[in-house]
Protein backbone atom coordinates (compact mmCIF):
# COMPACT_ATOMS: atom_id res chain seq x y z
CA UNK A 1 0.00 0.00 0.00
CA UNK A 2 1.22 3.50 -0.82
CA UNK A 3 -0.39 5.08 2.23
CA UNK A 4 0.28 8.74 3.05
CA UNK A 5 -2.85 9.53 5.09
CA UNK A 6 -4.67 7.78 7.94
CA UNK A 7 -8.34 8.78 8.18
CA UNK A 8 -9.71 7.69 11.54
CA UNK A 9 -13.17 7.24 12.94
CA UNK A 10 -13.33 7.85 16.70
CA UNK A 11 -16.02 5.84 18.48
CA UNK A 12 -14.96 2.19 18.56
CA UNK A 13 -11.73 2.99 16.71
CA UNK A 14 -9.58 5.32 18.84
CA UNK A 15 -11.83 5.42 21.92
CA UNK A 16 -14.24 2.88 23.43
CA UNK A 17 -17.78 3.01 22.12
CA UNK A 18 -18.87 2.89 25.76
CA UNK A 19 -17.33 6.31 26.47
CA UNK A 20 -19.59 7.87 23.85
CA UNK A 21 -22.73 5.88 24.67
CA UNK A 22 -22.37 5.77 28.47
CA UNK A 23 -20.66 9.09 29.22
CA UNK A 24 -20.88 11.71 26.45
CA UNK A 25 -24.44 11.12 25.27
CA UNK A 26 -25.99 10.88 28.76
CA UNK A 27 -24.11 14.04 29.78
CA UNK A 28 -25.43 15.93 26.75
CA UNK A 29 -28.96 14.64 27.28
CA UNK A 30 -29.02 15.62 30.95
CA UNK A 31 -27.43 19.03 30.31
CA UNK A 32 -29.31 20.07 27.15
CA UNK A 33 -32.45 21.67 28.67
CA UNK A 34 -30.52 23.89 31.08
CA UNK A 35 -27.85 24.69 28.48
CA UNK A 36 -30.41 25.89 25.91
CA UNK A 37 -32.32 27.86 28.54
CA UNK A 38 -29.17 29.57 29.84
CA UNK A 39 -27.34 30.13 26.53
CA UNK A 40 -29.97 30.65 23.80
CA UNK A 41 -29.07 34.35 23.61
CA UNK A 42 -25.46 33.69 22.56
CA UNK A 43 -24.99 34.22 18.83
CA UNK A 44 -23.41 30.84 18.08
CA UNK A 45 -26.05 28.95 20.07
CA UNK A 46 -28.81 31.05 18.54
CA UNK A 47 -27.66 30.02 15.04
CA UNK A 48 -27.66 26.35 16.01
CA UNK A 49 -31.17 26.63 17.47
CA UNK A 50 -32.38 28.42 14.36
CA UNK A 51 -31.07 25.55 12.22
CA UNK A 52 -32.61 23.03 14.64
CA UNK A 53 -35.99 24.76 14.34
CA UNK A 54 -35.71 24.58 10.54
CA UNK A 55 -34.95 20.85 10.77
CA UNK A 56 -37.93 20.32 13.06
CA UNK A 57 -40.24 22.31 10.77
CA UNK A 58 -39.28 20.04 7.89
CA UNK A 59 -39.35 16.78 9.82
CA UNK A 60 -42.46 14.88 8.68
CA UNK A 61 -42.04 11.84 10.92
CA UNK A 62 -45.00 10.97 13.11
CA UNK A 63 -43.19 11.79 16.35
CA UNK A 64 -42.11 15.19 15.07
CA UNK A 65 -45.60 16.11 13.88
CA UNK A 66 -47.00 15.07 17.25
CA UNK A 67 -44.52 17.30 19.08
CA UNK A 68 -45.43 20.26 16.86
CA UNK A 69 -49.11 19.78 17.65
CA UNK A 70 -48.43 19.56 21.38
CA UNK A 71 -46.39 22.79 21.42
CA UNK A 72 -48.20 24.83 18.77
CA UNK A 73 -50.24 26.76 21.33
CA UNK A 74 -47.48 27.12 23.94
CA UNK A 75 -46.06 30.61 23.41
CA UNK A 76 -44.89 31.09 27.00
CA UNK A 77 -41.90 28.75 26.76
CA UNK A 78 -40.20 29.66 23.50
CA UNK A 79 -37.72 26.78 23.49
CA UNK A 80 -39.69 24.10 25.34
CA UNK A 81 -40.83 22.33 22.18
CA UNK A 82 -37.46 22.59 20.50
CA UNK A 83 -35.74 21.19 23.57
CA UNK A 84 -38.12 18.24 23.56
CA UNK A 85 -37.50 17.73 19.85
CA UNK A 86 -33.72 17.72 20.33
CA UNK A 87 -34.05 15.22 23.18
CA UNK A 88 -36.16 13.10 20.84
CA UNK A 89 -33.33 13.15 18.26
CA UNK A 90 -30.90 11.98 20.92
CA UNK A 91 -33.27 9.18 21.90
CA UNK A 92 -33.60 7.86 18.35
CA UNK A 93 -29.86 8.43 17.68
CA UNK A 94 -30.41 10.52 14.57
CA UNK A 95 -27.19 11.76 12.99
CA UNK A 96 -28.40 15.36 12.96
CA UNK A 97 -25.67 17.88 12.19
CA UNK A 98 -27.31 20.64 14.23
CA UNK A 99 -27.72 18.29 17.19
CA UNK A 100 -24.05 17.35 16.93
CA UNK A 101 -23.12 21.05 16.86
CA UNK A 102 -25.17 21.69 20.00
CA UNK A 103 -23.75 18.65 21.77
CA UNK A 104 -20.28 19.99 21.00
CA UNK A 105 -21.11 23.22 22.84
CA UNK A 106 -22.46 21.27 25.81
CA UNK A 107 -19.39 19.03 25.97
CA UNK A 108 -17.13 22.09 25.77
CA UNK A 109 -18.73 23.41 28.94
CA UNK A 110 -18.33 19.98 30.56
CA UNK A 111 -14.64 19.70 29.69
CA UNK A 112 -13.95 23.27 30.81
CA UNK A 113 -15.55 22.59 34.18
CA UNK A 114 -13.64 19.34 34.60
CA UNK A 115 -16.84 17.31 34.52
CA UNK A 116 -15.64 15.30 31.50
CA UNK A 117 -12.39 13.50 30.67
CA UNK A 118 -12.13 11.57 27.39
CA UNK A 119 -11.26 7.88 27.53
CA UNK A 120 -9.18 6.51 24.66
CA UNK A 121 -7.80 3.06 23.95
CA UNK A 122 -4.50 2.48 25.81
CA UNK A 123 -2.40 2.28 22.61
CA UNK A 124 -3.89 5.31 20.84
CA UNK A 125 -1.42 7.92 22.10
CA UNK A 126 1.64 5.78 21.33
CA UNK A 127 0.30 4.95 17.86
CA UNK A 128 -0.32 8.62 17.09
CA UNK A 129 3.27 9.38 18.07
CA UNK A 130 4.62 6.50 15.97
CA UNK A 131 2.56 7.38 12.88
CA UNK A 132 3.60 11.02 13.09
CA UNK A 133 7.22 9.90 13.31
CA UNK A 134 6.67 7.86 10.14
CA UNK A 135 5.49 11.07 8.39
CA UNK A 136 1.93 9.80 8.05
CA UNK A 137 -0.73 12.49 8.19
CA UNK A 138 -3.57 11.69 10.58
CA UNK A 139 -7.07 13.06 9.98
CA UNK A 140 -10.25 12.57 11.97
CA UNK A 141 -13.72 11.88 10.51
CA UNK A 142 -16.62 11.46 12.89
CA UNK A 143 -20.36 12.00 12.98
CA UNK A 144 -19.64 14.17 16.01
CA UNK A 145 -18.94 17.82 15.25
CA UNK A 146 -15.37 18.97 14.61
CA UNK A 147 -15.55 20.92 17.86
CA UNK A 148 -16.53 17.76 19.74
CA UNK A 149 -13.69 15.83 18.11
CA UNK A 150 -11.13 18.48 19.05
CA UNK A 151 -12.42 18.56 22.62
CA UNK A 152 -12.19 14.79 22.95
CA UNK A 153 -8.60 14.59 21.71
CA UNK A 154 -7.54 17.64 23.71
CA UNK A 155 -8.89 16.24 26.98
CA UNK A 156 -7.94 12.56 26.98
CA UNK A 157 -6.79 10.44 29.89
CA UNK A 158 -3.43 10.26 28.03
CA UNK A 159 -2.97 13.99 27.52
CA UNK A 160 -3.62 16.38 24.64
CA UNK A 161 -3.53 14.46 21.33
CA UNK A 162 -5.13 17.17 19.19
CA UNK A 163 -1.80 18.44 17.75
CA UNK A 164 -1.36 15.02 16.08
CA UNK A 165 -4.43 15.56 13.90
CA UNK A 166 -3.75 17.08 10.49
CA UNK A 167 -7.34 17.76 9.40
CA UNK A 168 -10.83 17.35 10.83
CA UNK A 169 -14.03 16.23 9.09
CA UNK A 170 -17.62 15.80 10.26
CA UNK A 171 -21.06 15.45 8.65
CA UNK A 172 -20.77 18.96 7.22
CA UNK A 173 -18.52 17.22 4.67
CA UNK A 174 -21.13 14.52 4.09
CA UNK A 175 -22.77 11.36 5.35
CA UNK A 176 -20.19 8.81 6.49
CA UNK A 177 -22.01 6.05 4.61
CA UNK A 178 -21.87 7.87 1.25
CA UNK A 179 -18.84 7.33 -1.00
CA UNK A 180 -18.92 10.94 -2.22
CA UNK A 181 -17.95 12.08 1.30
CA UNK A 182 -14.66 10.20 1.03
CA UNK A 183 -13.98 11.58 -2.42
CA UNK A 184 -14.43 15.09 -1.00
CA UNK A 185 -12.10 14.29 1.89
CA UNK A 186 -9.35 13.02 -0.40
CA UNK A 187 -9.67 16.21 -2.45
CA UNK A 188 -9.31 18.33 0.70
CA UNK A 189 -6.30 16.23 1.69
CA UNK A 190 -4.88 16.81 -1.81
CA UNK A 191 -4.33 13.07 -2.08
CA UNK A 192 -5.44 10.20 -4.27
CA UNK A 193 -8.10 8.11 -2.57
CA UNK A 194 -5.75 5.12 -2.90
CA UNK A 195 -3.25 6.96 -0.68
CA UNK A 196 -5.73 7.15 2.21
CA UNK A 197 -6.29 4.35 4.73
CA UNK A 198 -9.66 4.66 6.48
CA UNK A 199 -10.26 2.87 9.78
CA UNK A 200 -13.72 2.51 11.28
CA UNK A 201 -15.81 0.20 13.44
CA UNK A 202 -18.74 0.47 11.00
CA UNK A 203 -18.66 -1.77 7.93
CA UNK A 204 -21.04 0.46 5.95
CA UNK A 205 -18.66 3.38 6.41
CA UNK A 206 -15.81 1.13 5.28
CA UNK A 207 -17.90 0.11 2.26
CA UNK A 208 -18.39 3.76 1.30
CA UNK A 209 -14.69 4.56 1.71
CA UNK A 210 -13.70 1.50 -0.36
CA UNK A 211 -16.20 2.45 -3.07
CA UNK A 212 -14.45 5.83 -3.25
CA UNK A 213 -11.10 4.08 -3.73
CA UNK A 214 -9.65 4.23 -0.21
CA UNK A 215 -7.96 1.38 1.60
CA UNK A 216 -9.91 0.21 4.66
CA UNK A 217 -9.47 -1.53 7.99
CA UNK A 218 -12.33 -2.64 10.24
CA UNK A 219 -11.89 -2.03 13.96
CA UNK A 220 -13.30 -5.07 15.71
CA UNK A 221 -13.45 -4.47 19.46
CA UNK A 222 -15.41 -6.02 22.26
CA UNK A 223 -18.38 -3.76 22.95
CA UNK A 224 -18.57 -2.24 19.46
CA UNK A 225 -22.15 -2.28 18.12
CA UNK A 226 -21.06 -3.54 14.68
CA UNK A 227 -19.31 -6.91 14.87
CA UNK A 228 -19.61 -7.70 11.14
CA UNK A 229 -16.51 -6.76 9.09
CA UNK A 230 -18.35 -7.58 5.84
CA UNK A 231 -15.15 -8.58 4.08
CA UNK A 232 -12.94 -5.74 5.30
CA UNK A 233 -9.58 -6.58 6.88
CA UNK A 234 -9.91 -6.76 10.67
CA UNK A 235 -7.74 -5.12 13.31
CA UNK A 236 -8.28 -5.53 17.04
CA UNK A 237 -5.73 -2.91 18.09
CA UNK A 238 -4.32 0.21 16.47
CA UNK A 239 -0.88 -1.36 16.90
CA UNK A 240 -1.76 -3.71 14.04
CA UNK A 241 -2.08 -0.81 11.59
CA UNK A 242 1.68 -0.77 11.10
CA UNK A 243 1.39 -3.98 9.04
CA UNK A 244 -0.67 -2.22 6.37
CA UNK A 245 1.57 0.60 5.19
Amino acid sequence: MNIRHLLLDIEGTTCPASFVSETLFPFARASLPRFVTNNHGESCVKEILKAAQHEWDNDITEASIKLRREHSSNKNEAYAGLIEYLLHLIKIDRKSTVLKDLQGKIWLAGYQKGELKAEIFPETADCFQHWTGEKLLISSYSSGSIQAQKLLYKNTNHGDLSPSINQWFDTHTGNKKHSLSYTKISQKLKALTSEVLFISDNHKECDAARDAGMQTLFSLRRGNPDQNPAGHTIIRSLKEVVHYF
